[in-house]
């Protein structure tokens, strides 16, 4: 798939995700299969780009590119300028967000709370666009069905993108009203793709090979965006792409395999966050691990008390070896599957 001066991979996308898609994460799931990762979104506001929280959301020391930076925000100007804030410091493709649909950012009328101003959405694609052209810099927007299931003007919405400069459009198939609840609908992702020249990505409810070819089938996109189902389970993307290549399931990972992945991640976090930070950032993703691997019931849960407990990283570190090396020598099928006895190999 071409993106405009670069050409990618695969068509295997990692969703932005705020508090989850950093660095050490995309580029954990760029190794196990992704072909791009977009990162998590970023203020336009000038007066937050030099805090810790966005320099450490604007890294991407060590990582494969092309590096995508999406940005979020509420007046075109301001847009544009962090634009080219975010070209000057590496971006190579700036994503426009018009998707989240979190209180904190719709509240503010930015994410998909943009979707209700038709006309500001598109003077803010037309004023990034104009910001990103000299530098040779795609801009791609990332929205939702609509605002309501009433309101569904997606597709009007990607046409004047289209006309404006936009070169990819990734659709969530949910409206904002709907949150994460009820299921994502991929029709207008379809209608949307009858309808422009330019690669159409599929986002919503994609969590595994199957689904993922269903989805490509059913709205002929160009790609698939994952976000929640890689949350725990980076090697979903070599999951897909083995399926979409032979038919067949890969097997999946063994219990040592994701241990190796997963200190990487790990000692990645830390390097990022720093040691206080970083082991309490890196909780909620032992947590998915945990619940993504078939352990036996009770085994995720102590997991989750201990390494809760933890504050150092290395004592963190030390757990996650010793967990992994006990359940990998005991594994699923033992008959010491009483909790009390892993709570003992924990």
């Amino acid at each position: 798939m071409q993106l405009g001066p670069y050409t990618l991979p695969n068509a295997l996308f990692v969703a932005p995700m705020a508090g989850v898609t950093d660095r050490p994460f995309r580029k954990l799931c760029k190794r196990l299969g992704a072909g791009y990762a977009v990162s998590e979104m970023v203020t336009s506001r000038p007066d937050l780009q030099d805090s810790l929280k966005t320099s450490r959301r604007a890294d991407h020391s060590g990582e494969p590119g092309p590096i995508a930076v999406q940005i979020a925000g509420t007046d075109a100007a301001m847009m544009a300028d962090a634009a080219r804030y975010n070209i000057d410091r590496g971006a190579q493709i700036i994503d426009i967000n018009m998707g989240c649909p979190a209180k904190k950012v719709c509240n503010k009328w930015a994410g998909s709370a943009l979707m209700q101003d038709e006309a500001l959405a598109i003077e803010i694609v037309e004023a990034v666009v104009a910001a990103a052209a000299p530098h040779g810099v795609p801009v791609t927007l990332k929205m939702r069905t609509g605002w309501c299931a009433d309101g569904k003007n997606a597709p009007a919405i990607a046409l004047a993108a289209e006309a404006a400069g936009v070169q990819m459009l990734t659709v969530h198939g949910r409206t904002r009203e709907q949150g994460y609840k009820g299921f994502a609908e991929h029709d207008t992702v379809a209608l949307i793709k009858s309808r422009v020249k330019i690669p159409v990505v599929a986002n919503g409810d994609i969590t595994g090979p199957q689904q993922a070819r269903d989805v490509l089938a059913r709205t002929g996109a160009d790609a698939i965006m994952i976000g929640r189902a890689a949350q725990g389970r980076p090697w979903i993307f070599r999951e897909i792409a083995h399926f979409l290549a032979t038919g067949d399931m890969l097997p999946p990972p063994d219990l040592l395999e994701v241990k190796a992945w997963l200190l990487d991640h790990l000692e990645d976090h830390h390097s990022l966050y720093g040691e206080y930070t970083g082991v309490r950032s890196a909780r909620k993703h032992l947590g998915w691990y945990a619940q993504a691997l078939p352990l036996p019931a009770g085994a995720a849960g102590v997991f989750r008390q201990r390494i809760n407990a933890l504050t150092t990283a290395q004592a963190q570190l030390d757990c996650v070896r010793d967990s992994f090396d006990a359940w990998a020598a005991i594994g699923p099928d033992h008959p010491m599957t009483r909790e009390d006895n892993w709570k003992l190999a924990a």
